[in-house]
């Protein structure tokens, strides 16, 4: 029995990838040492899709190589993140709403600046540009597209 629960435990290690995730402060200092296109990602702990979306897209171990060898990724918890960000020469802080609240950076990142629609994705060219951006789900499929667009910029 013991055995078996130890199996159950570790099976996830096997199968899952772990994507490099930094912050917005570690991003600006790394962006001036090492130039390289950025991956935004907006999410919620309430979003159910959002929590999917990662597995998914964890899971792909292709994906996540690609992400880690050739992106910054930044995953943004749009409405808990409570500290001043520091991002493309501006300040934003948490815009609090009772017990709630949102961050500023969210609702400028976000097109849809009453409610951002999560998750969000952003992308940035090597020089913060925005090259791509997609409310909603994204595939494993799509975002290696998207990637090897990105890349080839």
């Amino acid at each position: 029995m013991r055995t078996f629960i130890l199996f159950l435990m570790l099976v996830p290690c096997f199968y899952l990838s772990q994507m490099k995730t930094g912050t917005f402060s570690d991003l600006e200092v790394l962006q001036r040492e090492n130039s390289k296109p950025v991956i935004i990602h907006l999410y919620t702990d309430w979003c159910a899709i959002c929590k999917i979306e990662s597995f998914r897209l964890n899971k792909d171990k292709e994906l996540v190589k690609m992400i880690n060898d050739d992106f910054y990724f930044v995953n943004f918890e749009a409405e808990k993140t409570k500290e001043k960000i520091h991002f493309q020469n501006q300040e934003f802080e948490y815009l609090q709403n009772g017990n709630s609240g949102i961050h500023e950076l969210a609702l400028a990142l976000s097109k849809n600046k009453n409610q951002p629609v999560y998750p969000l994705w952003v992308f940035l060219d090597k020089h913060q540009n925005l090259v791509y951006y997609q409310e909603g789900q994204i595939t494993p499929e799509r975002m290696k597209q998207k990637l090897l667009e990105i890349s080839a910029l």
